[in-house]
């Protein structure tokens, strides 16, 4: 997989940006695209993160010149039964045959025509998805020796080499921040700072000035000029997290400061010019963003030069064992000591907080004897004689106690709430500040 240039739209690569396994494909894909009397061919590997747009919008990884073709017409998507084909709600349709279709599987061999383009799909050699595999079992901070991740390895590789722009995908708590850190930390900015901005810790009114800027006296409360995370990340690289929850308003004027290569602080006349590398994460679908008109279509474009998508941990159930492991003597466990018998259990669970989550279930399997929260693994005698164990003066286990039980109830408040420590802090009645201060000391 070749990166393509920050100046040009990604369609330009001849092989695909590569594709996150949902259902653990297994083989690689050739599409042609015949339009006006000239061939296209475009190569879709299991590692390829996508899905793979096909439309009329320079957004498109496969960008039709027909008018007829809708600008996000549909989406190549691999699965483990093919490759699955899915109209985007397009205006004059597609067609199998004389069949108007809204989602199949493809497995080769199939035409599919869209306004006067024909999409023919064949299978690629194995050999293509085998070469695509990494013999690594990390990068940077980021850990995996799974096939989903081993397939991951040469794409994250690729983009740590480049300054393009990267929108990074997946659930909550599957690694997107460690991958952006990791990026940045492999790549050519390593020397340069390294800043995030999370779209939803910051309060709406203040989301302009925390991005751009401010001048002394722009607003009440503005005592002194500040700068904003562009400026700080100057000469770096910006994390911009949960990009998908930025208001419409301020879209254009992140598009303008991505573009420019410069900002205009609030209360500001002069535009200040920056040069950094912008990386976006996001639990939402943009595509599904873009559709609803939730967000910009240009900024996505210019935003998602590449993309790659972080597979769930259900997904990769093969890395549990190496994760807790790791996370065990991450968090100081011996690793004499470490639960063997617990991974069975782990390794059947569905995770829904993904890496996060079983974090969390070693951090608690460390400090209570079990993984589960409590009252769901222990009775209160139980959960005393634990403490009890410790054989120190009350005063210090009343505290070691109360400090369990709010680690663990924010951890939980946490996952219950996709991370966001806004809503947690809210659902919790307890202080923001107070609720930064346990979270602080759970990690």
């Amino acid at each position: 997989m070749n990166v393509p240039p920050a100046s040009g739209p990604p369609h330009d690569d001849p092989t695909l940006r590569e594709q996150p396994i949902r259902g653990m494909p297994q083989r690689a894909y050739q599409v042609h695209v015949d339009a006006g009397g000239q061939r296209t061919s475009f190569r879709i590997l299991p590692s390829t993160p996508g899905p793979v747009l096909v439309g009329s919008s320079v957004a498109c990884a496969i960008q039709l010149s027909d008018r007829s073709a809708s600008r996000r017409h549909a989406s190549l998507e691999l699965v483990e039964s093919g490759l699955r084909f899915t109209d985007l709600g397009s205006t004059n349709g597609s067609f199998l045959g004389a069949t108007r279709i809204v989602e199949a599987v493809l497995v080769g061999g199939e035409q599919v025509r869209l306004g006067a383009a024909l999409l023919t799909v064949e299978l690629a050699p194995s050999s293509a998805e085998e070469s695509s595999l990494s013999e690594r079992t990390s990068f940077g901070r980021v850990r995996g020796e799974s096939r989903a991740m081993r397939r991951l390895y040469p794409v994250f590789e690729r983009l740590a080499a480049t300054k393009v722009p990267v929108v990074i995908e997946g659930e909550t708590g599957t690694g997107k921040e460690v991958l952006a850190e990791s990026i940045h930390e492999q790549g050519p900015l390593a020397g340069g700072p390294y800043v995030v901005f999370d779209c939803t810790t910051a309060h709406p009114s203040l989301v302009e000035s925390e991005l751009f800027g401010h001048e002394r006296g722009a607003f009440t409360g503005a005592v002194a000029r500040r700068k904003g995370v562009f400026e700080l990340a100057d000469g770096g690289t910006l994390l911009i997290d949960e990009i998908g929850d930025l208001e419409l308003s301020l879209q254009a004027k992140l598009l303008r400061a991505v573009e420019r290569g410069e900002v205009r602080r609030v209360g500001g006349d002069k535009p200040v010019a920056v040069n950094v590398r912008v990386l976006a994460a996001t639990r939402r679908n943009l595509d599904e963003e873009v559709a609803a008109g939730r967000f910009r279509d240009d900024l996505f474009h210019r935003l998602s030069v590449a993309r790659v998508e972080l597979p769930a941990l259900r997904r990769r159930r093969d890395d549990i064992p190496m994760l807790a492991r790791f996370f065990w003597q991450q968090l100081g466990g011996d690793p004499a000591q470490f639960p063997d018998a617990d991974l069975p259990r782990w390794r059947d669970q569905p995770w829904p907080g993904n890496l996060r989550q079983l974090r969390n279930a070693v951090s608690r399997r460390m400090a209570m004897g079990s993984d589960l929260p409590h009252g769901e693994a222990e009775s209160d005698d139980e959960s005393l004689d634990t403490a009890l164990a410790l054989d120190l003066p009350l005063p210090e286990i009343r505290r070691v106690v109360n400090e369990r039980l709010e680690k663990a109830y924010v951890r939980r408040m946490l996952e219950k709430h996709g991370g966001n420590v806004t809503r947690a802090a809210e659902a919790s009645g307890i202080a923001l500040r107070h609720f930064h201060r346990i979270k602080a000391r759970t990690s």
